[in-house]
């Protein structure tokens, strides 16, 4: 009788030899944005349907931390929510994919990413930085119970707390310091390991250590990526979060490219 192998997990090693990943420069930040403009402008009118659920995910958390005792972490989650950013924009990545393929990449596709190989493996970096937010927020409630410990009652009690008090100012610059270690570590998780497990059948361990090399051989560049990042979603955010119905497309579709530079994709375990 045959006996039943255990399921692998999603961290287990499939594989003996890392992907090769490349050096890249300005040049290919520039083509990456390029291309994803370009993406995003021959699927715009599906993308920014798609788009607009990033929006709506503001709005949800303006309106229930401005409705409750928790108004004071309206600027961590709703700045900690790019942090979950590379999971919305997984299904831009296999549109992308799918074009790359000159296959039908309308917005009814967008969550056929659910069909990938990788998914299992998608789900467990998802989580990871699911875990990560989550740690963010909390640092921001306890360092704001430990620097002020005031609840405020409406926008401009809280600007003044924030902005007219010593313990505010020391807020702000442990927060943002924390918030960068935070951006600084998914970035280095997520950049390439996101797009490959779209692309590849391999285990988010793999994609990961991927991702993490990427990084470390591209230091500036991918700094630089970063602030390109944060930058456009920062200036999406105003107003109100609408304009990340078009930059968070452009950035998923960027990303995807970027990656597309970066990693020597092999055939026999990606784009299949």
């Amino acid at each position: 009788m045959a006996i039943a192998q255990p399921r692998q997990s999603a961290f287990a090693t499939s594989r003996s030899e890392p992907f090769e990943v490349r050096r890249i420069g300005n040049a290919e930040l520039r083509e990456s944005l390029a291309q994803g403009w370009a993406d995003f402008m021959a699927k715009r009118g599906d993308l920014i349907f798609i788009g607009l659920i990033y929006p709506l995910v503001g709005f949800a958390a303006a309106f229930l931390f401005n409705g409750g005792n928790l108004f004071h972490l309206l600027f961590p989650v709703s700045a900690g929510i790019s942090i979950l950013g590379p999971v919305v924009a997984s299904g831009f990545y296999e549109l992308a994919r799918r074009r790359e393929d000159r296959l039908e990449s309308g917005w009814s596709h967008f969550l056929d990413v659910r069909k990938r190989p990788g998914w299992d493996s998608l789900v467990a970096v998802a989580g990871l930085l699911l875990v990560i937010f989550l740690v963010w927020v909390t640092v921001a409630a306890v360092l704001w119970n430990l620097l002020i410990g005031v609840t405020p009652t409406s926008i401009s009690h809280l600007f003044s707390l924030v902005f007219g008090t010593p313990e505010g100012w020391v807020l702000i610059v442990i927060g943002n310091l924390f918030g960068f270690a935070c951006a600084a570590l998914v970035l280095t998780l997520s950049v390439v390991s996101m797009p490959m497990l779209v692309d590849c059948d391999v285990d988010a361990r793999t994609a990961v250590a991927t991702s993490v090399r990427a990084v470390m051989m591209n230091k500036g560049p991918m700094a630089r990526w970063g602030l390109i990042v944060a930058t456009l979603l920062l200036l999406g955010s105003i107003p109100a979060f609408v304009g990340l119905a078009v930059v968070l497309p452009v950035l998923g579709y960027a990303t995807w490219h970027l990656y597309v530079h970066t990693v020597v994709r092999e055939s026999t375990l990606c784009n299949d």
